[in-house]
């Protein structure tokens, strides 16, 4: 609870405390007022008989449901306490997002994040070499292994796992995953409770869904009930956009210390695994994030298996198909994924596809985003062999690729993402410039990279509005290559006036499609 939360509740205390003749008063004044009008209606009011069960039968089988499903589930959910050697970078970015502000939190509790614990907003720097953290987890075999966050058992030094039996045993990281941010802790134990994977492909907004976990690490198994909000939600704070995204946004509340707690359906199945909230408070505020079961099976299993994961790799940057872009790659419905830039060398280029492709399927399974490609991707093992549905200039074909391995610093699969040399784009609100060796260098622009570069952008154009910045290079105008920024000024001017343009940009390392409204005249 945050400490003005805190205050609050104090406040009221004091409230009561110090206004209780004042509120006897109002009693016996409200009281005069009921016995001058009769007492038969207003009696009622005062004392209301309670329910019959035939009214409430509804509420209460609900009730019922939702406490044996509590029941069966919290026995399989642990706490999860870490000491770690930690530094205050994070590689992923991640984790000033999900960690915890000690100042938001009430002083009983600070003591539990110790040497600087969550990183949060305006954490002070780390002054201790160790820190602790504390998170959750969840039993899914009965000889001792747990699923839980990366990001709860990065950089352990020791783990402390307490189980519902209140037993606490000593876990030993089998593996993680920073990508997913999936990890593997294994207890020293038998015959325990453990949960059973259910298919998170058939979740859908509007079902019912129960958040298990550590709230501020020392609320242990905790239960909440929410819906899922929505499906497929890419990684809202990730800074790197080859992080897969597919997770399941629900309002059940989450909060510090439930990341790697299970995300459970209404069978008591496991879903999800939770990771995030949506916050400017550090706090739940209506929006936390899971990661999806299909996900965290298959990066559990191959680290149970090999004590390590290794992803396949594709080779390309892409953008969703939209219904503003659809009609630009001739396609009647905005599903699939449009292959916007190929590696050379990649898995991609070695198997022929090609700019504007446009990825519907893989081995059959229809694709609805790219979002969608990239978990699919991210879950297969280098080697695999994948038939890709795909629609080519409107032609449909089938392309086989093997898959490569992803390496972490390589490049991969990324999401959405007059004079002088210089000619103006008017109708966009752009000045362009031929890319000089001299520009290059100053933009930093690698030499496979062709079209004119992005010199400025004016404030309130088009061109703003669609999110193109100074140093960002046009490729394309409505899949035409562009060699120069006359050429490119000269496709822009014989677009209609108010007729929208696709245009291929290279920014940040990546190329995604565009699309933009010129302005008239």
């Amino acid at each position: 609870m945050p400490l003005t939360t805190n205050s609050l509740v104090t406040a009221r205390t004091n409230a009561r405390r110090f206004a209780l003749p004042g509120s006897l008063a109002a009693v016996a004044v409200l009281g005069s007022a009921m016995f001058l009008h009769g007492t038969g209606v207003h009696a009622n009011a005062i004392s209301a008989s309670a329910l019959d069960d035939q009214s409430v039968s509804s509420l209460a089988a609900l009730d019922h449901d939702m406490e044996t499903l509590a029941a069966r589930v919290t026995p399989a959910v642990v706490n999860v306490a870490v000491t770690s050697r930690g530094s205050d970078d994070d590689e992923d970015g991640q984790t000033a997002q999900r960690g915890i502000d000690p100042s938001d939190l009430p002083p009983q509790l600070r003591q539990f994040f110790g040497g600087g614990g969550g990183l949060g907003r305006g954490a002070m720097p780390q002054q201790q070499q160790l820190r602790h953290g504390v998170g959750s987890g969840v039993i899914i075999s009965p000889d001792g292994y747990i699923v839980t966050n990366n990001h709860v058992v990065q950089g352990a030094t020791q783990i402390k796992v307490t189980l519902h039996d209140r037993r606490v045993l000593t876990g030993k990281v089998i593996g993680t995953d920073k990508l997913t941010d999936i990890a593997v802790v294994k207890v020293d134990a038998h015959d325990l409770p453990a949960i059973s994977w259910g298919d998170s492909s058939k979740l859908q907004p509007g079902q019912t869904v129960l958040a298990f976990g550590s709230p501020f690490g020392v609320l242990q198994f905790s239960v909440t009930r929410g819906i899922v909000s929505a499906v497929n939600r890419a990684a809202p704070f990730s800074s790197d956009a080859r992080t897969p995204g597919g997770l399941i946004q629900t309002d059940a509340a989450v909060n510090p210390g439930n990341s790697g707690g299970p995300l459970v359906n209404a069978h008591g199945e496991l879903v999800g695994i939770n990771q995030m909230i949506a916050t400017n408070s550090g706090s739940f505020a209506g929006a936390s994030f899971a990661i999806p079961a299909a996900t965290a099976k298959a990066i559990a299993d191959q680290i149970i298996k090999t004590g390590s994961v290794h992803h396949g790799y594709l080779g390309i940057a892409m953008n969703d198909v939209t219904p503003q872009n659809a009609q630009f790659f001739n396609l009647d419905q905005a599903l699939g994924a449009i292959v916007s830039q190929v590696t050379p060398g990649s898995p991609a280029s070695n198997a022929g596809l090609k700019n504007g492709d446009v990825i519907t399927s893989v081995n059959g399974k229809p694709i609805e985003n790219g979002g969608a490609l990239q978990v699919q991707v991210a879950q297969l093992t280098p080697g695999t062999k994948i038939d890709l549905g795909v629609l080519r200039n409107g032609s449909r074909q089938n392309i086989n690729v093997a898959l490569g391995e992803y390496k972490k610093d390589g490049e991969v699969a990324a999401n959405d993402g007059d004079n002088g040399g210089q000619s103006n784009g008017g109708k966009l609100g752009l000045a362009m410039s031929d890319l000089t060796p001299e520009v290059r260098q100053q933009m930093n622009i690698p030499a496979s990279v062709n079209g004119a570069a992005i010199a400025q952008v004016r404030p309130g154009s088009p061109a703003e509005d669609a999110g193109l910045q100074p140093g960002d290079v046009i490729m394309e105008v409505n899949r035409k290559p562009v060699a120069s920024a006359d050429q490119l000024a000269s496709n822009i001017k014989t677009v209609p006036n108010g007729k929208e343009m696709l245009l291929l940009v290279w920014s940040n390392g990546g190329a995604s499609y565009r699309v933009v409204t010129p302005n008239q005249g």
